[in-house]
C-alpha cells in the first residue's frame, strides 16, 4: 500500500474556536466566535507520510456583534478579556485573513480560493465547524466559504474508536463502536493524550490556541501509529436552529 493510499490527505488544519457563552447554556445557544486559531500540519516527508508536524499557526480574536459584552463565565472559562475582543476584527475579516494564510502556504489558489492540495479541517468533537462556524456565518450574514464547507475529522471520535478497538474484541467491540451505544466513552483532549501515552495537556484548557496545539500533538501521534487520518463527520452549511429568523435575525431575547 502506497503512502498516499494509506494517508490520502496532504494538509491538516486543526481548529479550536472559542465562543461567547453563559453559565448553563447549551450548544443550541447563538454563540458568537471570539477566538479562531488554526495549526497547519503537513507531512515532514511527503513520500513516507509517517511524521506529521505543525509548520505554522494562525490566531485571531474575533469581535462579537450580537452580544458584544462577554459574560464573566465566558471570560473565566476562555481567559479572553473584553478589550481583546473589542479591538479584534470582525468574523468576515478573520475569514479573509485565514484564506490569505492558506494561500501563503499553497493550500488555496490566490485568485479563486480553490484548493491546490487535499486538506481537511480537524477538531476535538464536531462542534467547531458544524455548529460554531455555521451559526457565526448566519449571524454575520455571510456565506460559508467553500474552503470551510468540507466534512471534518473529529479527532475525539477517531481516538475514541481507536481506543475501543485496542481494548475490546468481537461483539462487544462492534457494539461499542456504534454511535448510540449506552455509556460509549467520550475522551476529552486530556484523556486522548493519556490513552495515546503522551505527556499531559500543555498550556491553558479552553484557550483556543492551546487546545489546537494539544490536538495537533494527538494528530502527530495518530499519524505515527499509522491511524488513517480522514474526515469522519458531515457538515451541513445550511443547518438551522430555532432562534434563526430571516437574514441573520436572532429571535431570542436575553
Amino acid at each position: 500500500e502506497s503512502a498516499r493510499t494509506r494517508q490520502p490527505y496532504d494538509v491538516f488544519l486543526v481548529v479550536d474556536v472559542e465562543g461567547t457563552c453563559e453559565a448553563g447554556s447549551s450548544f443550541d445557544h447563538p454563540n458568537e466566535i471570539i477566538e479562531f486559531p488554526v495549526c497547519l500540519m503537513r507531512w515532514k516527508d511527503d513520500k513516507q507520510r509517517h511524521e506529521l508536524v505543525v509548520v505554522d499557526e494562525f490566531r485571531s480574536f474575533v469581535k462579537p456583534s450580537w452580544r458584544p459584552t462577554l459574560s464573566r463565565f465566558c471570560k473565566e472559562l476562555t481567559g479572553i478579556n473584553q478589550s481583546q475582543v473589542n479591538n479584534a476584527p470582525t468574523f468576515g475579516q478573520v475569514l479573509e485573513s485565514v484564506s490569505q494564510f492558506l494561500v501563503k502556504h499553497g493550500v488555496l489558489d490566490e485568485g479563486c480560493c480553490e484548493p491546490l492540495l487535499r486538506f481537511c479541517w480537524c477538531s476535538d468533537g464536531p462542534y467547531d465547524v458544524r455548529d460554531f462556524v455555521v451559526k457565526q456565518c448566519f449571524i454575520s450574514k455571510i456565506d460559508m466559504p467553500s474552503w470551510l464547507k468540507g466534512d471534518v475529522l473529529d479527532v475525539k471520535k477517531m481516538v475514541t474508536s481507536w481506543s475501543i478497538m485496542q481494548n475490546h474484541r468481537g461483539r462487544k467491540m462492534k457494539a461499542m463502536l456504534t454511535r448510540n451505544y449506552p455509556n460509549r466513552p467520550s475522551l476529552n483532549i486530556s484523556s486522548q493524550l493519556r490513552v495515546l501515552g503522551l505527556p499531559a495537556f500543555q498550556g491553558r484548557k479552553h484557550s483556543g490556541i492551546d487546545d489546537a496545539r494539544n490536538i495537533s500533538r494527538i494528530m502527530s501521534e495518530c499519524a505515527r501509529r499509522n491511524i488513517r487520518l480522514q474526515p469522519n463527520t458531515r457538515i451541513d452549511p445550511n443547518r438551522r436552529w430555532s432562534w434563526m429568523g430571516k437574514s441573520g435575525q436572532i429571535l431570542l431575547q436575553i
